[in-house]
């Protein structure tokens, strides 16, 4: 009698993980608002069905990087830092110089940064791909249109 009180607590496991595949379009979006939004399908925290320590997320491809918008003065004053282990080997970029060469880096960064800091975050950043213009080559996967407010 007392069993039928307590509920069980119900655990996703990865054969039952249904992965989508979603369609952005960056045109015109924040980058901050834009990424916040792609981290949760990543993630999967948009299911009812979220595990955190499961890859339960959607796939998102993003096309029109770009396009892109920015607040403020961040074409000139967000800078890109990386080492490349050499001494003396510190590497800066602004972020309009970033935009014109590889557009698809600003927004992969963006997102990355969002992600978990582990392997299971590694894995999410895997199901994103982000176009510079409006061609993809996802098709095949029939994308659904995702729209971000």
């Amino acid at each position: 009698m007392l069993g039928a009180l307590f509920m069980k607590t119900f655990v996703l496991k990865e054969k039952d993980i249904l992965k989508r595949t979603h369609l952005v379009d960056a045109k015109g979006k924040i980058l901050g608002r834009l990424a916040t939004r792609v981290a949760t399908l990543l993630m999967g925290k948009h299911k009812p069905e979220y595990t955190p320590f499961l890859d339960c997320g959607d796939q998102v491809v993003i096309i029109n990087a770009r396009e892109v918008r920015f607040s403020g003065r961040k074409l000139e004053q967000k800078i890109y830092t990386h080492y490349t282990g050499y001494p003396g080997g510190i590497r800066t970029v602004t972020l309009g110089d970033l935009l014109e060469k590889k557009p698809e880096r600003v927004i992969s960064e963006a997102v990355r940064k969002m992600l978990p800091h582990t392997k299971l975050g590694d894995r999410m950043l895997k199901h994103l791909r982000v176009y510079a213009g409006a061609e993809h080559l996802q098709a095949a996967q029939k994308p659904i249109p995702f729209e971000i407010k």
